[in-house]
């Protein structure tokens, strides 16, 4: 990376920000009072339990507990790192993401981001023009001719053509830069030539639609037939998916997703009309990818190629999708005829026929028993037994939820055992609302003073006005407490979104949010006065703490002149 991301533009990015406008914008919300709500998009539930509330520019469920300011729920809606969720929400407010320079040295060139995405932009626009006017790309042209593609449909995935040469792009590109971008590889000598020659190429883009790397595909029969950039600063193929940005340009919330084995084949897709399909990298599925995808879809349909390899890369995809498969995801298998793929099957039977195949296409959940059940035997207990040893490993992987419980059901009904339980129960919503009121009566002063605190900064003139020894308050929430007061006391004018974020990472993240939460169903002067209250207590119940220690010591071993003078202080203002 260039740099960090400075505090104070993060600070000043929440400020800009309407978290109602941004969580609008990805789920709809109904204005009920001072709060505007939904349907959790976190988990599944019939009645609205989503709030977000404008004049706190924080977001919370009181079903599954989810909450947090804007940059938190682009995080968790659309499964984003911070640095992604803020460049994302500097995205949507209209500003640049500044990047500090470290004093002690200057970044390596190739930590430059921004420079890299400008070199692959700038290869991909010549690898185009390259396809249009170098003589040496009729073969390409005639490759991509037979394949039946059209030229809207090369010119929305940017195909473009590397010419067979050893240094096509060192002539026209800084030879670090290119080695930087995956684009050159450097020899002994320390010169360098081009990775890509003599290749039909086709530009990686993320969702944002900037390039990452190429594949390519030779026009002969050398090998490797396909080529891919390596991984680099800003290319992880474990992560990214080939056809993304062309999808979402199309459809931002498309009903499913089709995942591929190769370009072409997403290319050959589109261009009959199935313009929901995707490939991965030349890599197995992986959890990585399916997360991305079901930031945009609820279905996803694998639809690998008819061979052995292909049923493999299926099953390894089912294995691989478990961890992900919350309620309200779907996963379907389409299995091809052997010998075909995507885009045979789609030139052969036509846009009907394949998207008939695509929606009927086979349940993650009978699919998986089909496969772990052949060669078993059910009618006899042996086989049955087998079944239930295969299953065990892979349900355990599921999150808890609705689908888990319907997948042990299954499984019970083919092994026919009556009572098989992997997983460990969850909480009921009805211990769960115990439990928080057990809780609520039992709130201790800091709890109350620091819940109220960070829900209203501005109460940091109490504590100003009231004489705290901290040192004397030796007990639990003490030290967080006094780090928000510290944090308030250098950014007065700071809200609850931003003071969250100097926790986010921190050990104390997790009781952040859970505090941040708390209704006390108070307001106005009566906030003023339970938090004065509890700051009241914290102080008595350190002078007490002070006065035990103090009368322990003196019966122990005696006290020095200054504890004396405490001790008989403190006694005479008790009485």
């Amino acid at each position: 990376m260039a740099g960090r991301i400075p505090r104070s533009f993060i600070d000043d990015l929440l400020v800009r920000v309407d978290i109602v406008d941004l969580v609008d914008s990805y789920v709809p919300l109904k204005k009920t009072g001072s709060n505007y709500v939904a349907r959790c998009p976190f988990h599944t539930e019939k009645t609205p339990s989503f709030a977000v509330t404008r004049n706190k520019q924080l977001y919370h469920c009181f079903g599954c507990g989810a909450g947090g300011n804007a940059i938190s729920f682009l995080m968790d809606y659309s499964h984003l790192d911070f640095v992604e969720a803020v460049e994302d929400l500097a995205d949507f407010v209209g500003v640049q993401v500044p990047r500090e320079s470290s004093s002690s040295q200057v970044p390596a060139k190739k930590n430059n981001t921004a420079e890299i995405f400008q070199v692959l932009e700038q290869v991909a626009g010549f690898f185009i023009q390259q396809l249009r006017e170098n003589d040496s790309a009729k073969v390409a042209i005639d490759y991509l001719k037979t394949r039946g593609l059209s030229g809207e449909v090369a010119r929305e995935f940017q195909v473009g053509f590397a010419p067979d040469s050893w240094d096509t792009l060192s002539k026209q590109f800084e030879a670090q830069q290119l080695i930087d971008a995956g684009l050159a590889i450097s020899k002994d000598g320390g010169s360098v030539y081009d990775r890509f020659r003599g290749r039909v190429v086709f530009p990686i883009r993320d969702r944002r639609g900037r390039v990452l790397g190429f594949g390519g595909r030779v026009l002969d029969d050398s090998l490797p037939k396909y080529l891919n950039s390596p991984e680099t600063a800003v290319f992880h193929k474990g992560r990214e998916v080939y056809g993304l940005y062309e999808l979402l340009a199309r459809n931002s919330k498309p009903e499913r997703i089709v995942v591929v084995e190769g370009y072409m084949d997403v290319i050959a897709l589109a261009q009959f009309g199935v313009t929901y399909a995707v490939a991965t990298l030349g890599t197995a599925t992986s959890k990585e990818h399916l997360e991305l995808l079901f930031r945009f879809s609820t279905e996803i349909v694998f639809c690998f190629d008819g061979d052995k390899a292909g049923r493999e890369a299926s099953w390894r995809a089912v294995l691989a999708a478990f961890p992900s498969l919350r309620d309200g995801r779907q996963i379907k298998i389409m299995q091809l005829p052997q010998g075909s793929d995507p885009d045979i099957f789609i030139r052969d039977q036509g846009l009907e026929a394949f998207e008939g195949n695509a929606t009927s296409a086979q349940p993650l959940s009978d699919y998986f028993f089909d496969r772990l059940g052949q060669g078993l035997n059910l009618d006899d207990m042996e086989g049955r037994a087998s079944l239930v040893n295969k299953a065990k490993g892979y349900l355990q992987t599921l999150p808890n939820g609705v689908f888990q419980e319907l997948m042990l059901e299954k499984l019970k009904k083919l092994s026919r055992v009556d009572k098989l339980d992997f997983f460990q129960k969850p909480t009921t919503l009805g211990q769960a609302r115990h439990k928080k009121k057990q809780e609520d009566t039992n709130l201790s002063p800091v709890r109350i003073a620091i819940s109220l605190l960070l829900q209203s900064p501005n109460l940091i003139g109490v504590i100003e006005q009231k004489e705290i020894h901290w040192q004397t308050l030796n007990f639990p929430g003490i030290a967080l407490l006094k780090k928000i007061v510290e944090i308030i006391e250098e950014h007065p004018d700071i809200n609850l979104p931003r003071l969250i974020e100097y926790f986010r990472g921190q050990d104390e993240e997790k009781y952040i949010h859970i505090m941040m939460n708390h209704d006390f169903f108070i307001s106005g002067d009566e906030v003023n006065e339970e938090f004065s209250g509890a700051v009241d207590r914290l102080i008595d119940q350190g002078r007490e703490q002070r006065l035990d220690e103090l009368i322990a010591k003196e019966r122990a071993s005696g006290l020095v002149e200054h504890e004396q003078k405490e001790l008989l202080s403190m006694l005479a203002s008790r009485t």
